[in-house]
């Protein structure tokens, strides 16, 4: 196909960033900070090597996500404990910070209610930055691996991948079967995955892990949430994320309580504000 004419001038259009964020609310780190200083561990969950649990935090409390063992990637879906509606929606947090997410920037939840359900608070690798691949660690690009499209690309029925496993601890955690749980799972934070898009293709890839044993993600709960984490099938995903060769470690799910008036007249955010009259 011919180019026109003014082909490289309409290509050097300067791009203009979708949503300025200068304007979002400001999560309050330092009073978070103070907070999490004398905080109480209360609950912890073991995720094992290619399976996933779920655990719950109050508004208010933290929940770390840590490697134990070896590089491990983990996929998180968060949930409103009190309405399962209202999940987190990676499309709008990745609209809103950018494909990775760090320190001070949040987990958003779903229309109507689009409030923040969790505040990263510490990230022990966020010395990663971006490297020459354009790929970074924390992304909400990826979807999470699921058996359909395992199926489509090569015909396998692969059940340990992250949806799977999503969908089975969701079923067990509230009583529910398999296909009342399934619908719920949705797309994910890839914590600690190191993802990026080619720079010619534009596809999505991922690479080894940085993550080692000690390393963490801390998040303060901005309402009550229920979590599931998966510990990828993949393991650091060097090479494949639905795999049952590839070397696999748990992920340690701790939550932590702050001492009682620690945060002060802290308020969980409520929420959005739209009037929801769309025009009419």
């Amino acid at each position: 196909m011919s180019q026109p004419e003014d082909a490289e001038a309409r290509r050097a259009v300067q791009p203009v960033i979708c949503y300025p964020n200068e304007t979002l609310p400001v999560p309050e780190l330092a009073l978070y900070a103070k907070a999490r200083e004398g905080a109480e561990k209360v609950d912890e969950v073991l995720v094992p090597a290619r399976d996933a649990g779920c655990f719950r935090a109050k508004a208010g409390q933290f929940f770390r996500i840590s490697s134990v063992d070896g590089p491990q990637v983990g996929d998180l879906n968060l949930w409103n404990a009190n309405d399962l509606n209202e999940r987190f929606y990676s499309g709008k947090s990745r609209a809103l910070h950018g494909t990775h997410l760090t320190t001070g920037e949040r987990m958003w939840s779903s229309f109507p209610y689009l409030r923040p359900m969790a505040t990263i608070t510490e990230d022990t690798l966020g010395w990663y930055g971006m490297d020459q691949y354009g790929g970074s660690v924390h992304d909400v690009i990826g979807t999470r691996c699921d058996p359909y499209t395992g199926n489509l690309l090569s015909g396998s029925q692969y059940h340990h991948c992250c949806h799977s496993n999503l969908t089975r601890a969701l079923a067990d955690e509230l009583g529910v079967s398999l296909a009342e749980a399934e619908p719920h799972v949705h797309d994910v934070l890839n914590v600690f995955m190191c993802t990026g898009f080619t720079r010619d293709t534009g596809q999505y890839f991922m690479k080894a892990s940085p993550v080692r044993p000690g390393d963490y993600l801390e998040f303060f709960a901005e309402i009550d949430v229920l979590g599931a984490l998966s510990a990828c099938p993949g393991g650091d995903c060097s090479a494949e994320h639905s795999s049952d060769t590839a070397a696999c470690y748990p992920l340690l799910v701790e939550v932590f309580a702050p001492q009682e008036g620690a945060l002060g007249d802290w308020q969980s955010p409520p929420v959005n504000g739209y009037d929801r009259s769309h025009g009419r």
